[in-house]
């Protein structure tokens, strides 16, 4: 019988998603962690590491558990766009977005019982249209940006933003599920 499945994450969308493909979580513990970007540190070495260190947070207090740590960096160039809960920062991001190209870089992180972290890393190229200040105004007013890396959420209404998308939309929404269920799966889940 294969060990519970804690999930080291706060994120609705995560959880959701898991369910998707019938992994439900026997606890959500979310974790505790910096989530500072180190100097020079590049997204996907950002990204990489949080979920580690989530997934690290939890496990030492159920190490019989396989504890799935994840985090989503979005980044235009090495310009990284954090969460935000700030209307004007979810501006700015979503100006800067307007009509460019950008990356959505999921990190996963899984540790099994006495087993090292198996660490993976998602990208997905996105290129958003042209947004007007309308546009963006509306967005705003629907508040679903509010937590969202790079101040949108792409199930949402920001869908009609998307021109071009290259890779795992499910990694864009809060974790690449082919890359997490291939973690778990060998895992012996």
């Amino acid at each position: 019988m294969a060990p519970p499945l804690v999930l080291a994450s706060a994120s609705p969308r995560r959880r959701e998603l898991l369910a998707q493909i019938g992994r439900i979580p026997a606890e959500i513990l979310p974790a505790d962690a910096d989530e500072t970007e180190r100097p020079g540190e590049t997204p996907r070495a950002l990204a990489a590491r949080l979920a580690l260190l989530k997934a690290q947070a939890v496990a030492a207090s159920r190490p019989d558990a396989l504890v799935l740590g994840a985090d989503t960096v979005v980044a235009c160039g090495r310009r990284m766009l954090p969460k935000t809960d700030d209307p004007a920062e979810a501006r700015r991001h979503l100006n800067l977005l307007s009509g460019r190209r950008h990356r959505v870089i999921g990190g996963i992180c899984l540790i099994a019982p006495g087993q090292k972290p198996r660490v993976r890393v998602s990208e997905t190229i996105l290129t958003f249209k042209r947004l007007t200040d309308r546009e963006i105004d509306a967005y705003l007013a629907t508040g679903e940006w509010r937590g969202c890396a790079g101040g949108y959420a792409l199930q949402g209404r920001a869908a009609v933003f998307a021109r071009f998308l290259s890779g795992s939309f499910s990694n864009v929404i809060g974790l690449d599920l082919h890359m997490t269920e291939a973690l778990l799966a060998g895992a012996g889940a």
